[in-house]
């Protein structure tokens, strides 16, 4: 059976401990990050996924960036899937990351197209036909918000040609496109990749999530996708309504520090972020706080 990267798997936050010496006087704090991945897969999540936008993966050295992917690919051991981010703004930059995580011993890798550059049709094919040569199984992902670049179900249906792409994280927003996918792409798998739109996802046939608040909310993230892939609609409803307010977040600018004051506000470890990312707004600690609670009292 080829490997889907399905099922629950989560884009992991990275905590930092204060270091003068390190970038932003912040450096990736690999103990609490090891115990935050064998958390999540302890709770039922399949796996999880370093160097993703809220791993902060720009804003880390290379060595730093390998050290992450290589202390979950550890944690996590033989009880759960490592999707490594291996977002680059050239396709060599990404085809080398992917090399690294297949070395390391990485199970998938999650790719965007190229990070800094509006690319053509062409060259989007290109990026990732270099990235698939790298032997692991690639979950493309459509981010059109931030990279400019929009995998439409027609370019996905031509992505899904190169040998070893199993699937696509889609973010683009729109509920209608996953049909159409599942259309013109029979073999992709269509993966959640906002979480105030998984549910409605996940009924139009998505198999997977690729998730941001189960950082915070792991066991009950599980079940909520095991209720919606069973049709369990009502009881799937009920635990996931009071829900999306905290959800939404994760389709924001500052969903990073936003999951990680979620992480924090139910005891976890959610801790600060490096630059360009900077502390909370005030009115959004306000509206954040209102939405966890909303969040963990309806899980009460």
């Amino acid at each position: 059976m080829t490997e889907k990267l399905d099922g629950v798997i989560v884009a992991t936050a990275l905590p930092y401990a204060e270091d003068a010496s390190a970038p932003a006087g912040l450096r990736p704090d690999l103990d609490k990050y090891a115990e935050h991945c064998r958390w999540l897969v302890d709770n039922g999540c399949r796996g999880v996924g370093p160097n993703g936008s809220l791993g902060e993966y720009s804003s880390l050295t290379d060595d730093e960036r390998r050290a992450v992917a290589k202390t979950a690919i550890e944690a996590v051991g033989d009880d759960g899937v490592v999707v490594v981010g291996v977002h680059g703004a050239g396709s060599h930059q990404a085809r080398a990351w992917a090399e690294k995580a297949a070395e390391d011993g990485a199970h998938g890798v999650l790719c965007l197209p190229p990070t800094m550059y509006r690319a053509n049709r062409g060259e989007v094919i290109a990026h990732f036909t270099e990235v698939a040569k790298a032997g692991l199984p690639v979950m493309v992902y459509n981010n059109p918000l931030d990279t400019k670049v929009d995998l439409t179900p027609d370019l996905l249906a031509e992505i899904a040609q190169i040998e070893n792409v199993v699937a696509v994280k889609e973010f683009s927003g729109d509920v209608r496109r996953i049909l159409e996918i599942r259309e013109l792409a029979p073999d992709l798998a269509v993966i959640a990749g906002a979480d105030d739109l998984t549910l409605e996802a996940l009924l139009m046939g998505a198999t997977g999530w690729f998730a941001g608040f189960p950082n915070v909310f792991p066991k009950e993230s599980v079940q909520l996708f095991g209720l919606a892939t069973q049709g369990k609609l009502e009881e799937a409803r009920a635990l996931y309504e009071p829900l999306v307010a905290a959800f939404r977040w994760d389709s924001r600018t500052e969903f990073v520090q936003a999951i990680k004051y979620g992480m924090d506000y139910v005891g976890r470890f959610g801790g600060p972020c490096r630059p360009p990312r900077g502390p909370l707004v005030p009115e959004h600690v306000v509206q954040l706080e209102q939405d966890m609670k909303k969040a963990v009292e309806s899980l009460r």
